[in-house]
């Protein structure tokens, strides 16, 4: 019966070895999961985004009035017909 224990025992152990300390450890199995969250976490993001950008692009395809605020915000573009009015602050005596 001591044999059975002992052998037990050395069993117990060397799969305790091996589950810390082999090849695939616990270790690298948590640091995988955590890889895993980390990816979703990011593909969520992308996805997002995808989404945003598809709908920019559906309004951009439908309308002349997207493609019109876009050029009027990022390239300063007016339309025809239309007075560009730029007002410059005054200049405080500290700035003459």
């Amino acid at each position: 019966m001591r044999w059975l224990w002992t052998i037990l025992i050395l069993m117990l152990l060397g799969l305790q070895y091996r589950l810390w300390f082999g090849e695939p450890n616990l270790p690298d199995v948590w640091q995988v999961k955590e890889d895993i969250a980390e990816q979703k976490r990011i593909n969520q993001e992308l996805l997002e985004r995808n989404r945003r950008l598809e709908a920019e692009v559906q309004d951009l395809k439908r309308g002349l009035s997207a493609l019109e605020e876009r050029a009027r915000s990022e390239m300063g573009m007016i339309g025809e017909g239309e007075t560009f009015f730029q007002v410059v602050p005054q200049a405080s005596k500290a700035d003459e």
